[in-house]
């Protein structure tokens, strides 16, 4: 199999969830890029209102309202894509919505709409494109999470989404290379993020939910997915912390079944109340790409951009190391992000 991805000025971008956080960050800046882009999510007006804020600055858009749970609606989204442009170079499967509670505290027709949501969109996904890029090759990205990696309490009935998406993509990508198909399948997984996912998630576990610390700004995950869109790349997690508490959970399975449900506690602010509504069974507050409450956001990472040139990806493996022992040793200003600290007296990585 050989794939050649275009610049991204000569390419078609198709992206789900493409109404906030992740998506719409992406979209904007792909299209700033000079991609032609058809932006996907559920509420039809926010996307015409996006699309006409993309072409008034300059950029190349489109939309198409559809409910990624809806197989049909998700091919329909495809063929539109097509029809407005000719082709799709890439596609991201980027919707998604969170729930927070203990998993025996999720009723049951949430945790069915998060599946219905997270990996079957994903999969609607993956079924409506690859047709479309079969003979011609292309990007097939899906935006999975560090919790496709590792369990996490409060987030576990969102973790289990998320690990099955890894599974479906990792399988996926085995058999189209056996086949011979020029498709490059990648799976991005972000650390935390500074989007409205807490302020839109299903809430059980009182206060309001938190995005999980150390948080990263978007524009970080934007540049990464339009990285795989040019680069072809088996998977890229965004932001050395969350690599690094991925690679503790691993390495040290005990201690982590210890130390993540005290971690969890950060999941939540129990001094303020839950906005709502939630975003699961319904589009809510769209149009916001950050949450508004992390004006400190991380806006580098050593780690991804290291990882997105393997040659120099030895120069900060001492880096992974001090941010496990950050991990362990309970000092979270201490990460693959932030190498000047390494080695100060007292440091035990």
């Amino acid at each position: 199999m050989k794939s050649t991805l275009k610049p991204l000025s000569e390419q078609v971008i198709v992206i789900t969830g493409a109404s906030s956080g992740i998506g719409l960050e992406t979209a904007r800046s792909a299209a700033r890029q000079g991609a032609k882009v058809v932006l996907v999510a559920r509420d039809g007006e926010a996307l015409q209102s996006i699309v006409a804020e993309i072409t008034a600055a300059g950029g190349t858009a489109d939309f198409h309202a559809a409910d990624v749970g809806d197989p049909e609606a998700v091919r329909a989204a495809a063929s539109h894509a097509v029809q407005r442009f000719g082709r799709i170079d890439t596609w991201v499967n980027n919707a998604g919505s969170a729930i927070y509670g203990k998993l025996l505290d999720v009723p049951d027709d949430e945790h069915r709409q998060l599946f219905r949501t997270n990996y079957f969109g994903m999969v609607h996904g993956c079924r409506a494109a690859v047709p479309h890029m079969r003979d011609v090759g292309g990007a097939l990205i899906t935006i999975g999470s560090i919790a496709s990696d590792m369990p996490s309490p409060l987030m576990g009935a969102y973790a289990a989404t998320k690990h099955a998406a890894k599974a479906y993509v990792d399988t996926l990508r085995m058999e189209l290379a056996n086949e011979g198909v020029p498709i490059v399948v990648t799976l991005v997984k972000p650390s935390g993020i500074d989007t409205p996912v807490a302020q839109h998630a299903i809430n059980h576990a009182g206060g309001e939910a938190q995005v999980p610390p150390p948080v990263y700004d978007p524009k970080l995950v934007a540049d990464a997915i339009l990285f795989c869109a040019t680069h072809p790349k088996r998977d890229l997690t965004m932001g050395g912390a969350g690599r690094a508490q991925a690679l503790f959970a691993a390495h040290f399975p005990h201690l982590f079944d210890r130390l993540a449900p005290k971690a969890a506690a950060s999941f939540v602010d129990p001094t303020k109340e839950q906005p709502g509504p939630g975003n699961l069974f319904a589009s809510a507050a769209t149009g916001r790409v950050r949450s508004g409450e992390h004006p400190a956001a991380r806006t580098t990472s050593l780690y991804t951009a290291a990882a997105k040139h393997p040659g120099i990806t030895a120069a900060v493996a001492a880096t992974i190391a001090a941010g496990v022992g950050a991990f362990v040793y309970g000092h979270p200003s201490r990460d693959p992000d932030r190498p000047a600290r390494i080695g100060r007296q007292g440091d035990r990585a």
